[in-house]
């Protein structure tokens, strides 16, 4: 990737975010009041529903776009399918379970493409539209801004625990319904507010992805673990090692910027936890602090208060630049 950003191909004028920040999308400026977003996602089963599979697909590719500010416009699907040993009827319920979700994004399903793939994936490559003047990035984080969640952490864990049929319906039901909900709601708060930095929790968990944001931002951050929204029973899970490889390798790599309090083993993977259509993490001034939070519940959604962003500071150690107290 290093060798990649500095590719002539990654520079133009009217790129006015690539991929130098690790952000969301990349956003591209057709003229002075409109630009293209656009990103692509796409996974192997996390669930045992072929639909919710179709449907968690859509909203997690769908997210970097909320997570920039931007309205989707267009999706394009990426199927890899075992053809010989995968009904092509389950593939059916996949695509019918992302076409519902990107009706109700307003997103038009254009095309795609397909591969025989001996494992089964499938996903999104999704572009948007946004005014230049309201791009929301990662990198444009203050000291001082308030850190505000929407949704639960802890869906890497789930997820394994259905794998591995150890986790209970109710909550692999609540973990579903999570990762199928848009984040339309809060991408919509957020540009009623005037946010101006924020980014989607996903794979690189929420430390991070946490970590890109203070990073292209230059700044530190402080993440209060109680106020930290966790689905019921994934505490548990962890503590039974009923975690994801991808969480393991997530908590090795932020451990090298992050100082950790007095949490558990199993806390610290849960601020790690890879997660799969997870909430935004939003960076806004104090003042504006309550307006977030009453503009989300507006929308329906919850917002958690979890920290803050401070002054760029290595006080913990060289390279401590996220604290979780």
């Amino acid at each position: 990737m290093r060798r990649i950003s500095k590719s002539e191909a990654t520079s133009h004028p009217d790129l006015l975010v690539g991929i130098a920040t690790a952000d969301d999308a990349g956003v591209y400026r057709l003229n002075d009041d409109v630009a293209l977003v656009q990103t692509v996602d796409y996974f192997t089963p996390i669930v045992d529903d072929a639909g919710d599979w179709g449907r968690i697909a859509a909203a997690n590719a769908l997210s970097d776009l909320y997570a920039m500010g931007a309205t989707p416009l267009t999706a394009l699907s990426i199927v890899g399918w075992p053809r010989d040993s995968l009904s092509f009827d389950l593939l059916g319920d996949v695509l019918e379970g992302a076409a519902n979700k990107l009706a109700e994004a307003g997103c038009t399903l254009v095309g795609g493409h397909s591969i025989d793939d001996k494992e089964p994936k499938y996903g999104l490559a999704v572009t948007g539209l946004v005014n230049p003047e309201r791009v929301i990035t990662n990198a444009a984080g203050k000291p001082g801004d308030r850190l505000v969640l929407t949704k639960p952490l802890g869906t890497g864990i789930i997820t394994t625990a259905i794998k591995r049929r150890l986790a209970s319906e109710a909550v692999a039901a609540a973990a579903i319904e999570s990762m199928a909900t848009l984040n339309a709601g809060a991408a919509a708060a957020m540009r009623r507010v005037g946010i101006a930095a924020a980014t989607d929790v996903t794979g690189f968990g929420l430390l991070g992805h946490l970590g890109e944001m203070v990073r292209a931002s230059s700044v530190s951050a402080v993440i209060e673990y109680g106020r930290l929204p966790v689905f019921e029973g994934v505490l548990e899970l962890a503590a039974a090692d009923v975690v994801p490889d991808g969480s393991v390798r997530n908590l090795r790599a932020v451990s090298r910027f992050t100082r950790f309090g007095n949490q558990s083993a199993s806390e610290q993977l849960l601020a790690a936890d890879a997660q799969t259509s997870g909430g935004l993490l939003m960076a806004v001034d104090a003042p504006l602090t309550a307006a977030l939070l009453q503009a989300l519940e507006d929308e329906g959604v919850t917002g958690h208060d979890i920290g803050e962003l401070t002054e760029r500071s290595f006080e913990d150690g060289p390279g401590s630049i996220v604290r979780v107290r």
